[in-house]
């Protein structure tokens, strides 16, 4: 049986191929097999009818579909344990209390049978259970607290992969220069404003009387326009006010599909409506500090960022506020 690989469409869970086959005396249906192809599971299920012909083959055409399953990178997992590096100390002792527990609540269990079944040690029984009620609630509150601490893991894991498919996105600076988000970490806070072209229009208008505060605190945006058409930018022909303006709405995003494909997938997470005009608001280590449905609040921003400038440059790199 010979093989033969149709197309593959990018971003797309749909993989078409061909089987080519000489005659066969057999009946092949409702053969369910595995592939591993490119280091990733592929299960499909089929059905092949193959006819006993002599003189021509048979061919048969196969749908295969593969579920995508979220990738966490080993960046985001040595980022989360940077971020908080007692986290893994703290739920190794959890386990190890639930597991004294656990031993201790098991040996007061076994007393509490001698004790009941033998009159003569009747008096021990009070003891026996004030000891196990107290092992049962160490268990109870340890395997709280693991669990809690295991879920804020998780949580915190999840978005900064997200956070690091975000750096991964291309940006154009210029027409010769093209460069992924993350090459701005500690360089830039990036104000993502995404919506339909009037939006971006609207946003631009509104940040003109914040230029000089938001460039002086380091703040590019980051127009991602969402229906196709392209937005009006006015500028003024020269002054300097042009020339901050167009730094400021220098960025240009680069392959959106991506980028509404992993905007689509943060809008389904929060649970905001897919039409919805959104910003997000980037820390200067990349993180995600703020977002919201609308327009970006340039006034807030200005109040709340320090200035990339002057005597405090680089101590007050992470007071962005919280992260999301």
């Amino acid at each position: 049986m010979a093989i033969t690989f149709g197309s593959v469409i990018p971003n797309s869970n749909t993989m078409s191929l061909t089987l080519t086959t000489q005659p066969l005396n057999n009946l092949i249906t409702n053969h369910r097999t595995n592939f591993v192809f490119c280091g990733r599971s592929v299960g499909y299920g089929h059905t092949l009818s193959f006819s006993d012909q002599r003189v021509s083959s048979s061919f048969a055409t196969l749908v295969c579909s593969a579920a995508n399953k979220p990738d966490i990178s080993s960046t985001a997992k040595i980022r989360s344990e940077v971020l908080s590096p007692f986290r893994s100390v703290r739920m190794f002792f959890y386990i190890a209390f639930v597991a004294s527990g656990s031993l201790g609540a098991f040996i007061a269990i076994t007393q509490l049978i001698g004790a009941l079944a033998n009159s003569s040690r009747a008096t021990e029984v009070p003891e026996i259970l004030k000891g196990l009620a107290i092992d049962i609630a160490a268990v109870s509150l340890f395997a709280f607290l693991y669990f809690r601490e295991n879920k804020a893991k998780n949580a915190q894991v999840a978005r900064l992969s997200r956070e690091e498919s975000l750096s991964n996105l291309k940006l154009r600076v210029d027409e010769k220069k093209i460069i992924p988000m993350n090459s701005l970490r500690g360089i830039a806070r990036l104000v993502i404003c995404a919506g339909p072209a009037s939006f971006v229009t609207e946003s631009f208008k509104r940040s003109e009387p914040f230029t000089e505060s938001l460039l002086d605190r380091g703040v590019l945006v980051v127009p991602l326009v969402t229906d196709g058409n392209s937005p009006a930018f006015e500028f003024e022909e020269t002054g300097d006010l042009a020339t901050r303006r167009k730094r400021l709405w220098q960025l240009a995003p680069v392959y959106i599909n991506e980028w509404s494909e992993w905007l689509d997938e943060q809008k389904k997470l929060a649970g905001v409506p897919s039409d919805s005009p959104v910003y997000l608001s980037l820390r200067m280590d990349g993180r995600v500090r703020g977002s919201g449905v609308g327009y970006p609040p340039w006034n807030a921003l200005v109040a709340q960022l320090p200035s990339v400038k002057g005597m405090w440059t680089g101590l007050l790199d992470g007071m962005d506020g919280r992260v999301l």
